[in-house]
């Protein structure tokens, strides 16, 4: 295996299949069957969730709605989702445990540095919720702050689209996809990857960022084993 401590990063619309909002439960058990497979070769697996199948802050707010009320109701979205995902992955006896940025005892540990890395260690999955427990940060920042909290070896970003291209593929069937990239490239060439916050704390910190076609079967084993799937960014 290439890598030995993942972070992946999901987004909350991934989790809707094809509905218009929510959760869809083949599509989350789907993910969670894909989880177990790298689960059970030893990798250590962190997990952040967007929260946009529920709510989006920015949304929010464009509609006249105080930006930090907003964030604040995307960030227990993630939650939610968090616990679905929790959910799945236990139903397929994967250990889980959540943990959020903001404080809510009754359903989820508090995030706690060292005691997510003792649950790595100890072979079980963490999921982390509640994006950075602030508002005006989106999860891409959680999932990088976390990335690194943790000593992940690389950001695994699972979409819908099989890497980066130079224009958006589901609009434009000639666009080009990217193979490999350098952060000073991405930059250059106005690229969207995560936003720029989030890439900015990746780029410091050398942190690979690899985006990938969550929703084909086999996918993230064939990230985590090295092989040449989506688009890498170091």
């Amino acid at each position: 295996m290439k890598y030995q401590r993942i972070l992946l990063k999901l987004s909350g619309e991934a989790l809707m299949g094809n509905r218009t909002y929510g959760i869809d439960p083949e599509r989350i058990d789907d993910y969670a069957k894909e989880i177990k497979k790298v689960f059970d070769k030893g990798i250590e697996i962190g997990i952040v969730i967007g929260g946009g199948n529920i709510f989006r802050g920015v949304a929010g707010a464009s509609k006249g709605m105080d930006r930090v009320q907003g964030d604040y109701m995307g960030m227990l979205a993630t939650v939610i989702n968090g616990l679905a995902l929790q959910n799945a992955l236990e139903n397929n006896k994967v250990p889980t445990r959540l943990q959020t940025a903001i404080k809510i005892e009754a359903i989820a540990e508090p995030f706690i540095k060292r005691k997510a890395t003792r649950h790595l260690e100890k072979g079980r999955v963490v999921i982390f919720g509640s994006g950075t427990g602030n508002p005006f940060f989106t999860t891409d920042s959680a999932a990088v702050l976390r990335a690194i909290e943790i000593n992940a070896d690389v950001i695994l970003k699972g979409t819908r689209v099989d890497g980066i291209y130079n224009e958006d593929p589901e609009k434009n069937d000639k666009a080009t996809k990217f193979e490999s990239l350098s952060f000073d490239e991405v930059l250059k060439k106005g690229l969207k990857v995560m936003d720029t916050t989030a890439f900015t704390l990746s780029q410091e910190n050398k942190l690979p960022i690899i985006v990938f076609d969550i929703n084909t079967t086999g996918n993230l084993m064939k990230v985590v084993e090295g092989q040449n799937i989506g688009t890498r960014v170091d």
